[in-house]
Parts: structure tokens; C-alpha cells; sequence
């Protein structure tokens, strides 16, 4: 089974879901995106596969999110597409791909829905 993590290493919930996925006997291609950084494209498809909106996926805490004024009303979820393009860290994660779904695991156990 292919497994893909949109992953943060310095997040405890991405590290607690890696290895979850690797306790199960698996091991999933790792993405530090980070480092990769998103696309349109790329962030539309996953958002769309979980069933999730950008506002959904839009991490609040530790993120430059509330001085870009991404938390005020009015703000457009293609203003925080945008965003979060710009800055890789303004999506929550780990978001996991598998053949039995996508999720923004959070809490980490959610991942067990998908192996």
C-alpha cells in the first residue's frame, strides 16, 4: 500500500502519526513540505479528497496567520489559498494520502482510518 505524509518534523502530532504508520508495518513516502513548499494544485486536490476547505486546513496556532489577517472575516478561502502557498506553514497537518483516503490527521490516532 502506498502511504503519502505531508509531513513537519517539528510538529508531535505529524511525528506521532509517522510512527503509527510505521508501527502498522508500513513506510510511507515522507513530504517535508516545508521544504517542498505547495501548489495550487497540489493543496486544491488534497483539500478536496478530504473533504476539507482551506479555512478547515488552516493551521492558527504557531502561524503567521492571525498577523496576515487571515483570521478576520471576509477573508476569502482563495485569500488563504494564496496564502498558504506563500507560507508552506499555514497548513495544519500531517495530511495522509492512501488508497482508502486523504485526512488532515489530527488528533494522530485519525490515521488509523486510513491503514
Amino acid at each position: 500500500m502506498t502511504i503519502v505524509v505531508h509531513h513537519n518534523p517539528g510538529c508531535g502530532t505529524s511525528r506521532n502519526v509517522l510512527e503509527i504508520i510505521r508501527n502498522s508495518g508500513e513506510e510511507p513516502v515522507v513530504i517535508e513540505y516545508l521544504d517542498e513548499g505547495w501548489t495550487r494544485a497540489q493543496l486544491l486536490g488534497l483539500f478536496a479528497a478530504a473533504d476539507i476547505t482551506p479555512r478547515e486546513a488552516l493551521r492558527v496556532q504557531r502561524s503567521p496567520a492571525e498577523e496576515l489577517g487571515l483570521l478576520e472575516d471576509g477573508v476569502s478561502e482563495e485569500a488563504i489559498l494564496d496564502a498558504m502557498i506563500e507560507h508552506p506553514v499555514l497548513v495544519n497537518r500531517p495530511i495522509v494520502c492512501t488508497p482508502k483516503g486523504v485526512r488532515l490527521c489530527r488528533p494522530s490516532e485519525t490515521v488509523e482510518i486510513l491503514l
